[in-house]
């Protein structure tokens, strides 16, 4: 399990559990995590579960991939360390990571 801390705009911490494997955003939805819509249910089809990474995770967590950075264009308040929930996919050097959701999705 990877322990993965979500900060809403307002500052709200909420820190939950996911499983090797899964996603960011998969693991937001299992535990009714606000700030993250997933319309499109993780297949990087539109930008609501836009994410913040922090800055001291953003070389674990990698760059967007090109079709990723391409529905970032949708997005709202991009960032340098903006990324897709649905594209950052759980592994065990991701323990403690945390990630901030936008103030509003899309």
């Amino acid at each position: 399990m990877v322990q993965i801390t979500y900060v809403d705009a307002a500052g709200t911490a909420r820190s939950v559990k996911g499983e090797v494997g899964s996603t960011v955003m998969e693991t937001a939805i299992r535990n009714n995590v606000p700030g993250i819509d997933a319309e499109c249910g993780g297949a990087c089809a539109c930008a609501t579960c836009h994410v913040y990474v922090g800055e001291d995770w953003a070389e674990a967590v990698g760059p967007a991939e090109p079709m990723e950075q391409d529905m970032l264009d949708f997005a709202s308040d991009v960032r340098p360390t903006s990324r897709l929930s649905c594209q950052i996919r759980l592994k065990p050097e991701l323990d403690g990571l945390t990630v901030t959701t936008p103030a509003r999705q899309g």
